[in-house]
């Protein structure tokens, strides 16, 4: 019988994770920005999912998802739950020591909710908002606690083959 090997083109661990939070992303009603997170232990296990929306039973047609108005109580701001926050809300364990994969760089308050539950490293897609105060403390906030923060990189010899067999399975 002829030795059968396995397959060598699969997905690395943190091309998947971030993957799953660009997919849990598309779930996010906000017009403007879609944010997705996962969280995962040290043995690569997801932990929980979340994406940016309005709190557990509001309607995301009951508020304004407007980014600009003189009134700030009809814009989104006061009223959305971030990834980060979701994917931790949404855990089915302790997330202490674990890893979150967003989308985008967490804000301040995710920072300190990411600190507060235990969250050792951070692996985030874009930034964009690299020099707004909010993110800037948000770094600050890691610096202190030795949290692990790195931009994500595709390994594109494994995401683009992997990308085109998924076009092909859904057309």
């Amino acid at each position: 019988m002829p030795k059968v090997s396995p397959r060598t083109d699969r997905l690395s661990w943190p091309d998947y994770h971030m993957l799953l939070a660009l997919v849990a992303a598309q779930r996010s009603p906000d017009p403007n920005t879609q944010v997705g997170a996962v969280v995962v232990d040290n043995k690569n296990r997801i932990l929980g999912l979340g994406y940016n929306g309005f709190p557990r039973g509001i309607c995301v047609k009951s508020l304004s998802w407007s980014r600009e108005d003189p009134d700030p109580l009809q814009t989104k701001y006061p009223y959305v739950v971030h990834a980060e926050k979701n994917a931790i809300y949404n855990s089915s364990q302790p997330v202490t020591n674990a890893i979150l994969y967003v989308s985008l760089f967490p804000c301040a308050e995710c920072a300190k909710d990411i600190i507060q539950a235990g969250i050792k490293q951070v692996i985030y897609l874009d930034n964009p908002y690299k020099n707004d105060w909010s993110v800037k403390a948000a770094d600050k906030m890691f610096q202190l606690k030795d949290i692990f923060v790195k931009q994500h990189s595709w390994n594109l010899k494994e995401i683009k083959p992997c990308l085109q067999k998924l076009a092909t399975l859904i057309t």
